[in-house]
């Protein structure tokens, strides 16, 4: 028996709507605002904190093992963001690329104490006493293309790109709010229109080149809920379908990294992906915004707050479905792998993360 979509998912959906209408923010203004930063002390023990430009702060854990090392070759699409950024965000892992050398990425993460992390790698990441997809991994975590600065006593900010940091020194991540749609929609169908809305216009983001089918067994979504971001990289978006304590999901992942991505050749004959390409056909779309940078992030737990209750419940990215052509519900809950689960959904609609509130 299908579900419709629950009294607060409705009401969190037509929040989102009407919010991006009354703030009358477009795509085209190119506006970004500094949301808060990120404190790291790359020490033991450090305390990791969320700094607002108001001077609040909000503890977010502490820091237990620092890296041994570096990893490259990291995963194909970390080369395809910007170095000294994020070049993921997800629930069980944050990982920022370093450089690129030889065409691959070099990368550093930042990962939770209990978690599932292969990209990580291992001895290459920041660990801090947090729980998956929360605090750093979910409320507070970075999107993708945020940039992430060395911090030494005495001296001025400088890129991670510039060298990694040493014992005593801080992790600053600046996190902002930039030039997001509201929502976007995918038809899932061979050619289906990508579109994004923005309070002025809509317009096509993408095509549909392979429609998404059923679930998979993508690990990190144990640390997730049904309709939300599990992960957003430079090549991926994840999404749960399965109960936080649950592994269940699916992928969108752009054409060039299907076709070009050694890991990911299997996406064209499983049906646990959604294919996209740029609407001109040729032009690459990894580690471009919207879909691939600068906004979705996997968004607070229950019983986590933000610094006001905007940003607390706007910051919650949720996707919502229709099946067989219906109205808008809640996206089917299913976990493990499952090739036709989802065969059904005809449209996905992502509702991206706003913190402000809007203007009247």
């Amino acid at each position: 028996m299908r579900m419709k979509l629950p009294y607060s998912l409705a009401a969190a959906a037509f929040f989102f709507a009407c919010a991006a209408l009354l703030c009358g923010e477009s795509r085209a203004s190119g506006e970004t605002r500094p949301l808060y930063e990120v404190s790291i002390p790359f020490e033991e023990g450090g305390v990791v904190r969320a700094l607002l430009p108001d001077g609040r702060e909000f503890v977010l854990g502490r820091v237990v093992k620092l890296p041994e090392r570096t990893r490259w070759p990291s995963y194909t699409a970390s080369a395809w963001g910007s170095p000294g950024t994020v070049t993921a965000s997800a629930v069980n892992a944050v990982h920022i690329l370093i450089g690129v050398e030889s065409g691959k990425g070099r990368t550093m993460s930042v990962i939770p104490a209990e978690t599932i992390a292969p990209a990580a790698g291992p001895g290459a990441a920041v660990v801090l006493d947090c729980k998956g997809g929360t605090s750093f991994f979910g409320a507070w975590a970075p999107p993708a293309g945020t940039p992430l600065f060395v911090r030494r006593e005495g001296l001025p900010l400088r890129s991670i790109e510039d060298g990694l940091p040493e014992r005593g020194d801080e992790l600053i991540l600046k996190v902002s709010e930039g030039d997001i749609p509201y929502m976007v929609e995918f038809e899932n169908r061979p050619g289906g229109r990508v579109i994004a809305w923005s309070a002025s216009r809509a317009e096509i983001a993408a095509r549909v080149v392979r429609p998404l089918g059923g679930t998979g067994r993508f690990e990190g979504t144990l640390y997730q809920g049904p309709g939300r971001i599990r992960a957003n990289h430079s090549g991926v978006i994840d999404i749960s379908t399965s109960r936080y304590g649950s592994i269940g999901g699916f992928q969108i992942i752009p054409w060039d990294h299907a076709l070009s991505s050694p890991e990911m050749q299997g996406s064209w004959q499983m049906t646990q992906w959604m294919i996209i390409a740029h609407p001109d056909g040729r032009s690459m779309m990894g580690g471009t915004e919207p879909l691939f940078a600068g906004g979705l992030v996997p968004g607070t737990q229950a019983g986590e707050s933000l610094w006001d209750i905007w940003s607390t419940y706007g910051r919650k990215p949720l996707v919502i479905a229709r099946i067989d052509g219906g109205p808008w519900e809640s996206l089917p809950v299913a976990s493990g792998r499952d090739d036709g689960v989802l065969k059904s959904v005809t449209h996905l609609r992502i509702y991206f993360p706003r913190s402000k509130e809007p203007r009247h």
